[in-house]
């Protein structure tokens, strides 16, 4: 019989490791179990094309592993990953070999927007100055959100103007509107909405603030820096294990769970109420995405100057393009020009690729479910942007939105957000209650990303979720954040 810990944590993805340092932090003893022979759920770094290019399985670009609460106490520099800064943290490049780009530097970025570059200062600016409050109360519980009063109206405002038809009334030309739209629609939702606008603000500050930077070597660099501390402080990790049942679990306290709320009920088998598992089935899951990673024998040729010195791309033409489109795929359609997400990590990091090649990054939005293989699509897309991208590639992998969910049960149905983004479930993920990590299970708590504050690598659903089982298991009311800052 597995013997007894204090606390167990199923699933070694961002927010399992995250709630596990915190536990550990605490002095408990901690055992990880993760169902994939390796850690990380959605930062995970592997070959996926040829032999010597590392490819991100999942996320890419990682400008939450340095300004999330939860990130900036535990500061991955000191544990030795190195984030490194690309110029432009994010591009849209345009028809006519145009492009918009988001610099670092927010002067350089309203310099290159022309006569819309006071409207992006007017609207991200003030956010940009203040990212840190930004981040605190869009990463919140929702429950205790901080008083930051004056910076929540200004948010307040701003999602209002950009989650309605108004969204345009501040612009007169194309760039800045597809620019703000091509991070909205990160959240894979049509971008005219509150949750996807929060997205866009929230990320086009923090290019400002803090920068999009990408992890030398790769995202998993940063869950094996979780996972050392896990193990610094005593906690046990075990990779190739599946669980089936929570009553397969060693003895344990407290049980953190980083799964999906489907994963929830089939574990619970039964033991769940009706009304919670009620809640947890109709919970809705959203668009999907469909992953292809290219080898390329050399740099990328985008038509558009500045957006080779570019992280992360947004390839999906005018902002009304961009509607059109993941309106599409919000109805179930795949549009014959996906939105695509691009990330060229080679920018800062010529160690992902044999000396002189490289690798991009992309996700194309899909419905959920999609089986579709969209790499000819997503080549023809990019290819628009960069003509002569075909002859570069050397190699091309296609993971598709039923892959991504055998891949990663947390993905359900190609979903990597864990959720549709309404503003109903952002707020009340999985179930409507005031503890929404809380089971009723006793001593069981949801720490995935389908609790708030959603998706992205920021270990706040698994900070959220450990605070409440210290206080409500343990007894141990100190501050989670003081706990990971004291960390050695």
């Amino acid at each position: 019989m597995d013997e007894p810990v204090d606390a167990v944590v199923v699933g070694a993805g961002p927010n399992g490791l995250a709630a596990a340092v915190v536990l550990v932090a605490a002095g408990l003893q901690v055992e990880v179990i993760e169902a994939a022979p390796t850690i990380g759920g959605g930062a995970r770094t592997a070959e996926l094309t040829l032999p010597g290019f590392a490819h991100d399985v999942c996320s890419a670009v990682h400008p939450m592993g340095v300004a999330s609460p939860f990130f900036r106490a535990f500061d991955l520099a000191r544990h030795g990953v190195d984030m490194r800064q690309p110029e432009v943290a994010y591009a849209q490049p345009l028809d006519g070999a145009r492009a918009g780009l988001a610099w670092r530097d927010l002067d350089r970025t309203v310099d290159g927007l022309g006569a819309d570059g006071a409207a992006w200062r007017s609207l991200v600016g003030p956010l940009a100055e203040r990212w840190e409050q930004v981040v605190d109360l869009l990463l919140s519980d929702f429950r205790h959100p901080p008083l930051h009063v004056g910076t929540a109206a200004r948010l307040a405002t701003r999602l209002l103007e950009q989650g309605s038809p108004a969204w345009n009334r501040r612009f007169s030309g194309d760039v800045a509107p597809a620019l703000l739209t091509g991070v909205s629609a990160h959240a894979i939702a049509p971008p005219r909405g509150f949750a996807p606008a929060g997205a866009g603000l929230l990320l086009a500050s923090l290019a400002h603030g803090v920068g999009w930077p990408i992890p030398a070597g790769g995202s998993q660099s940063i869950v094996d820096a979780l996972a050392a501390a896990v193990l610094a402080g005593g906690g046990r990790i075990r990779t190739g294990s599946p669980v089936h049942a929570l009553a397969e679990l060693p003895p344990a306290r407290a049980v953190l769970l980083d799964v999906s709320p489907r994963s929830l009920i089939e574990l619970s088998r039964g033991a769940l109420p009706p009304s919670y598992e009620g809640w947890l089935r109709r919970f809705r899951y959203g668009s999907a995405v469909c992953k292809v990673d290219f080898a390329l024998s050399g740099p990328v040729p985008w038509a558009a100057p500045g957006c080779e010195l570019a992280g992360t791309l947004h390839l999906g033409g005018s902002r009304a393009e961009m509607a059109a489109t993941e309106a599409d795929v919000h109805a179930g359609r795949h549009p014959d020009r996906p939105y695509v997400l691009a990330s060229q990590p080679g920018v800062v990091d010529d160690g992902r690729a044999p000396s002189g090649q490289g690798t991009l990054w992309t996700y194309a939005h899909v419905p959920n479910g999609s089986t579709q293989d969209l790499g000819e699509a997503v080549t023809a897309q990019v290819e628009r942007f960069a003509p002569g991208f075909r002859d570069v590639v050397l190699h091309r992998s296609v993971m598709t939105a039923a892959q991504e969910a055998e891949h990663n049960a947390n993905y359900v149905g190609g979903d990597i957000a864990g959720g549709a983004p309404t503003p109903w479930q952002m707020v009340m993920r999985p179930a409507p209650r005031w503890d929404p990590y809380r089971t009723p299970l006793e001593g069981t708590y949801l720490c995935s990303a389908s609790t708030p504050p959603g998706p992205a690598v920021h270990g706040m659903a698994g900070l959220h979720a450990a605070r409440r089982a210290l206080r409500q298991v343990f007894g141990d009311r100190r501050d989670p954040l003081e706990l990971v800052r004291a960390l050695r």
